[in-house]
Order: structure tokens, then sequence, then C-alpha cells
């Protein structure tokens, strides 16, 4: 019997062609590979599998195109238990993303949408009932996500990456916002309706904020751990695990995947963020996004 959903991710998901090399390619330049991998990605479909591999039965509702990608893109998902019944089946491609790799463990990463372009506010409204903590990011249209958080019955965990243009009600609709310290600064923008960046440190961006009114926030600052915020209480540093990172990808989708599972178990924020610190810790240290999730809980 299908256990009652505690998360549902409404999101992206791809193949990603991953290509590992010495360093990546400036502008106009050609880099020879050590080697690819194709291997399932998109930032919904790892959150889904970092949440149900955190504890939490989960759901993933979005796209995929009818092709063979398609089956690479969802196949961990379905090996891991993720309920599947409501991902569409389009004439779209299943998008996929095209990700280098260097040997410091830096990457860059190309999206094509394809069948995430799909999941619209239309799309999500025939989907019906969104059970348990809503998490949502931005690789789909905005209108789907605001379909996403007007169905939702629970928190919402809001990780707008890519950050697009989304209406400020719905920006404050997050408990939590995850974002890395670019993209808060790239929200802030949106709020205070400026065309210019802020470059303040993340703890002053963090309180301006807060001071728009969400409800809590927590901004990911790799190496140097995360910032929590919730009204009525100071911003938290919290520190990370020091660990040799040897791919990135897919690291923010664990952590914000990770936090969703812990919140919907009963945890308070800051011991979410914890936890998801340490989930996050075990990926950086394989390559891959989604097969280099911890499969046990053992060591966390």
């Amino acid at each position: 019997m299908q256990q009652d959903i505690q998360v549902t991710i409404v999101g992206s998901s791809n193949v990603d062609i991953t290509a590992l090399m010495a360093r990546l390619p400036g502008p106009g330049e050609t880099v020879l590979a050590d080697s690819y991998q194709l291997s399932p990605g998109g930032k919904g479909a790892n959150q889904a599998l970092a949440a149900q591999l955190a504890g939490a039965a989960t759901e993933f509702i979005g796209a995929v195109g009818q092709d063979s990608h398609s089956e690479v893109a969802l196949g961990q998902l379905d090996e891991e238990g993720v309920k599947l019944d409501r991902v569409a089946r389009t004439i779209e491609p299943t998008g996929v993303a095209i990700i280098q790799v260097d040997s410091g463990a830096e990457n860059s990463i190309a999206v094509v949408s394809g069948a995430n372009s799909t999941v619209t506010g239309e799309a999500v409204k025939a989907a019906g009932a969104i059970e348990g903590i809503l998490v949502l990011q931005g690789e789909i249209p905005a209108s789907g996500i605001k379909a996403a958080m007007d169905a939702a019955t629970d928190r919402i965990v809001l990780n707008l990456a890519p950050v697009i243009e989304l209406e400020r009600d719905y920006l404050l609709k997050a408990n939590p916002l995850v974002v890395n310290e670019h993209e808060a600064a790239l929200i802030l923008a949106q709020l205070d309706g400026s065309e210019s960046i802020s470059t303040e440190a993340e703890p002053v961006i963090a309180q301006k904020l807060m001071d728009h009114g969400l409800a809590s926030l927590v901004i990911t600052l790799g190496a140097n751990g995360c910032l929590v915020a919730e009204q009525g209480s100071e911003i938290q540093q919290l520190p990370a695990v020091k660990v040799k990172a040897v791919d990135t990808t897919g690291a923010g989708d664990a952590f914000t995947g990770a936090v969703a599972a812990r919140l919907a178990q009963g945890e308070d924020l800051a011991e979410a963020a914890v936890f998801a610190g340490r989930f996050a810790a075990l990926t950086v240290q394989a390559h891959g996004a989604q097969a280099s999730y911890p499969r046990s809980l053992e060591n966390l």
C-alpha cells in the first residue's frame, strides 16, 4: 500500500550529459575531456530523490518525453520508490543538461528545457491535489510554480534556481526560500524593484530579504556552510562539513530535498539544515548528481 506522501516535488527532470576535464574552456575555446557520463538529473528530480533517500515518502510531478532519455531520467527515482504516477509523457523531448566539470570540482551547466517547459499552470492544475510539503525550483514555467503554490496545503520550500521572475506575493509564500548567495542577491533585487544587484555581505542580504516579509530563509554558502533565518529569531550561520569535493553537481538539490524531508518529519529549520549539510557533503565526494546521493543514512 502506498505510504501517505510527505513531500511533493513539482519540477524538472533531465538527462545529464557530463564531460570531465582538467579545466573549463574559455569563450571560443575547445578543451579535450577525459570522459563523459550519461545520467539522470534535473533539479526537481534530484530533489525528489534526495527527499526520498532522506526518509520522506515522496512524489514527483513533472514531464518527460516519449524518448529513450525518459527512462534514464526517471530510472533512479523509480528504483528508490518515488511516486511517479503524475509524470506526464509529452511530445517534447526529455530535458537535457550539458555539464562540464573540472579537476577542482567546478562546473558549468547549460540546460535544454524540453518537456519541462510543458509543466505549466494548466498542467499542474490538471494534475490535481498536492500532498505534504511542496518543493519547487526555477526550471519550470512560472505559471506552473504559481499553480502548485495555489494548490499547496502545507508549507512550501522554494528553491528559486535559476532565478526567474515571480510576483512578490508568491515569493513570500516560501517557508523557507532556499537559495545560494548569488540567487539571494538576485531575488533581493526583484523584491526591491532594483536593476542593480547587491554586493553586500550575505548576512546583510539575508536580513534585507527577511525584512521583506519572508517566513524563513536558507542561504547556502558552499564550503562556508549556510545561513538560516526565521522571523522572530536571529540569523544563524551553520558550518559546513569539511570534505574533499570532486563534483558539486546536484549538491544544492541534495541539500534542498533533504531539508524538505526533515521538515516533513518534524525537525525545525536549523536542525533540518544541519542534517541537509551532512547529506549534501556526502554527494560532492563522487561524480554525478543522483548517483552520488547516499543510499543509507547510517553515516548521517
